[in-house]
């Protein structure tokens, strides 16, 4: 049986079906009884041979984000995290055979959202030295890149908060946040709030926006956040390494931006006020 309470299993029900039915994201299961990665190579490569890159290729590019993932001898979740970064935005540069010129190859098609493949699992299942169980869990091509931990509304997000905080402690499940992107924790009073890798508490980020589906503001936040374009688009434009901390924008440093990218392509200047 789901080790989720009954009330928040109501809310995850009804959060997947936003995912699958909205947001058009593809349903990997309950994985409550599996031993699941950050990573599901099968989806991966699947991704990567719709794109035509050749099997040796794959391979080769398959091997470098796996080296990116791994910690020990003194590597930090930090520096796995934005190593993992940089091949997500960058790319891997690899050579089919001696001799040959490198190639690029992309984990994410940033260009064209609508050609990679989201999914969402729920119950993820993930051993460490204390083996923990995520609510929700979002792939891009089969990379994990957010987690979600789903918390009753009398309870509050502290403590969903608190539970991604444990999680990302070496004797828990670390090395699985190495591709994670986002980091969240939600319930259906006060909705949803977000950040990246060892973001202390009290800076976990409110996305303030009107609109986005449902009653619930939860429902709303995910539905506005989660946009395919959208979420490329900050992870891509809006995450930053600083000095040892990761960083990612608030609502209204998005839309100020998107605003001065308006007025810039029309040759205007002006002030971001706020």
């Amino acid at each position: 049986m789901s080790n989720v309470g009954e009330i928040e299993r109501v809310t995850q029900n009804r959060i997947v079906k936003l995912f699958k039915n909205h947001l058009k994201y593809d349903y990997l299961g309950d994985l409550k009884d599996k031993e699941n990665k950050n990573i599901n190579p099968k989806l991966l490569k699947t991704f990567l041979q719709k794109q035509e890159y050749g099997e040796k290729i794959i391979t080769r590019a398959l091997r470098e984000l796996d080296q990116a993932t791994a910690m020990g001898d003194g590597r930090s979740l930090y520096d796995a995290n934005k190593e993992v970064y940089r091949i997500l935005r960058y790319g891997i540069k690899v050579k089919e055979g001696a001799g040959e010129q490198n190639q690029t190859i992309w984990l994410i098609n940033w260009a064209e959202p609508e050609k990679n493949n989201y999914a969402i699992a729920e119950e993820v299942t993930v051993k460490g030295e204390n083996t923990k169980r995520p609510d929700v869990v979002l792939y891009i091509n089969g990379i994990a890149i957010a987690v979600i931990e789903l918390k009753r509304s009398t309870v509050g997000l502290t403590q969903g908060i608190r539970q991604n905080l444990l999680n990302q402690r070496e004797d828990f499940i670390s090395p699985f946040f190495t591709t994670i992107q986002l980091v969240m924790a939600g319930n259906d009073t006060q909705g949803l709030r977000y950040c990246t890798i060892e973001t202390r508490e009290k800076y976990f980020l409110e996305w303030k926006e009107e609109g986005g589906i449902g009653k619930y503001k939860l429902d709303q936040h995910l539905s506005l956040l989660f946009q395919k374009q959208r979420l490329l688009e900050l992870i891509h434009d809006f995450i930053v390494f600083d000095s040892g901390i990761k960083k990612v924008c608030r609502q209204n440093q998005y839309f100020g931006i998107k605003k001065a990218q308006g007025y810039i392509s029309n040759l205007k200047g002006g002030i971001i006020w706020h």
